[in-house]
């Protein structure tokens, strides 16, 4: 204990809460602010949610070490706790045109493909926040990520957990990564120690997916890697916004294989995406 100075560092993602992520810069946004301070020496090592880590960082520094993942699934919080829920379909929860509070284009393009009657208006800060405003009426329902709500013990919060093929999670998501400067070869040492190699397997696989996919906060893209049986199996998914297109694809392969898996799902994606859709997400 002590050995350790802890800085919080705001970030312009925190503070303007107002916009869409799409509208403002994208995932860069949480980190631009962490990423400058490692790379003057103010701080020697920086601990992010993977999911809003970009895919390329700056120039002299490395993601050194993920930890082992919390439950990557996205949890539904309903205004009316009192509504039956069925987890067979759990959507069948929301009534005709409910208002769902969220910021993530991922989670609104794949409810949209399920439940085109949904609407959908902006609902962006800390978890108490979101859950407050809920709670005052703002909107019907909120999607969270299950693994934040654990982490703050909240998980009481919950009313319905969505399996992966009910809502596929963002990359990354319920990792820890820690960032370092690339030239720290001490400090990387010492992180090493830490390392889940299960993590960086899948978090590989989902980050190397989005990467090749150009993969932001605009575009509505999932990527769940997971290890089984020795077999380490990626899903991914691409939609439109509107979510009247969206398609699933699956591969699997050996954990050591996680960068190619990723890059190679992901082309598979793209061909099977229409080019008008890759052309919306440019424009947005």
């Amino acid at each position: 204990m002590g050995a350790f100075q802890e800085h919080q560092i705001s970030t312009e993602g925190d503070r303007n809460l107002s916009q869409r992520l799409a509208e403002i810069g994208g995932k860069g946004l949480f980190a631009k602010e962490i990423h400058e301070a490692l790379a003057a020496g103010r701080i020697d090592f920086a601990v992010h949610s993977l999911k809003d880590l970009e895919t390329n960082l700056p120039p002299g520094l490395v993601l050194a070490c993920t930890l082992k993942r919390e439950d990557a699934r996205d949890a539904i919080i309903l205004r009316d706790r009192t509504t039956k829920v069925d987890p067979a379909d759990p959507y069948a929860s929301l009534p005709e045109g409910a208002l769902i509070g969220c910021a993530s284009v991922r989670r609104q393009a794949q409810m949209l493909s399920r439940r085109p009657d949904l609407r959908f208006g902006l609902l962006r800060g800390n978890v108490q926040t979101r859950l407050d405003k809920l709670q005052a009426g703002a909107c019907d329902a909120t999607l969270l990520a299950l693994a934040g709500l654990r982490r703050l013990g909240m998980e009481d919060r919950v009313d319905i957990v969505l399996e992966p093929d009910q809502m596929l999670p963002a990359a990354g998501q319920g990792i820890v990564g820690v960032t370092v400067r690339e030239s720290d070869t001490e400090l990387r040492e010492l992180l090493s120690a830490i390392e889940d190699p299960e993590a960086r397997a899948v978090s590989t696989a989902e980050r190397a997916l989005l990467a090749e996919l150009d993969g932001s906060c605009r575009t509505p893209i999932g990527g769940y890697a997971r290890i089984e049986n020795g077999v380490l199996k990626l899903t991914g998914m691409i939609a439109s916004e509107d979510g009247t297109f969206l398609i699933r694809r699956e591969i699997s392969g050996a954990p050591l294989e996680a960068a190619r898996m990723g890059t190679e799902l992901a082309e598979e994606l793209r061909r099977d995406t229409p080019a008008a859709i890759f052309a919306e997400m440019t424009r947005a």
